[in-house]
């Protein structure tokens, strides 16, 4: 097995900026709706409030399942009876980290990171709509915010997805040259050894 090859998540630059967003999309809606412009706006019927309560608890609850797919250990590949039962294609290495679902893991973590901010952003489409109510004055103080989010989810997934492609070649290599990259499939029958 590759040296680098993690049995455990570290931190790296993709993580943490999928960890970032996500954070900013529990907390941010909070703090630019709960105010005179939103929540707490006299002129605003109670079903506009309801709308708003749901999109805050929506993007509280996004940025949760994004951290939780940025973080979360990919399980182990269950071996399987037969070779092409489920799981049999997954390959992971002696210690039952598998590159394969922490792609997986990122690119959950990176969609489902998207979806507050891609909604903000077509929001605007909706017939009568605007970025601002008119008391508070005109531009789209939010656009720069929604479309910043969106870069950083997607840079950060592909910064993730090239570390663990690396990791996944330097596996590979590793098992070329008989260093042992301890890479087993699930379902594969064990050798004589018991591996």
């Amino acid at each position: 097995m590759s040296s680098s090859s993690p049995s455990t998540l570290t931190i790296s630059p993709g993580r943490l900026l999928l960890t970032l967003v996500s954070l900013s999309t529990s907390i941010s809606c909070y703090i630019a709706d709960w105010n005179e412009t939103h929540v707490k706006n006299p002129k605003w019927p109670p079903h506009a409030r309801f709308h708003n309560g749901q999109t805050m608890s929506m993007g509280l609850v996004l940025g949760l399942l994004t951290l939780y797919f940025t973080w979360r250990k990919p399980p182990k590949p269950q071996a399987t009876s037969s070779p092409s039962g489920p799981g049999s294609n997954i390959d992971a290495n002696k210690d039952g980290f598998s590159v394969a679902l922490a792609k997986d893991s990122i690119t959950s973590a990176a969609l489902v990171g998207s979806l507050y901010w891609i909604t903000g952003i077509s929001a605007i489409m909706y017939p009568g709509t605007k970025w601002v109510d008119p008391e508070f004055g005109t531009g789209a103080p939010q656009r720069g915010v929604f479309l910043g989010h969106l870069v950083l989810v997607w840079v950060g997934w592909w910064l993730e997805m090239r570390k663990l492609s690396r990791l996944e070649k330097e596996e590979v290599e590793g098992e070329g040259r008989g260093g042992g990259g301890g890479r087993i499939v699930a379902g594969a029958a064990p050798d004589k050894k018991g591996r």
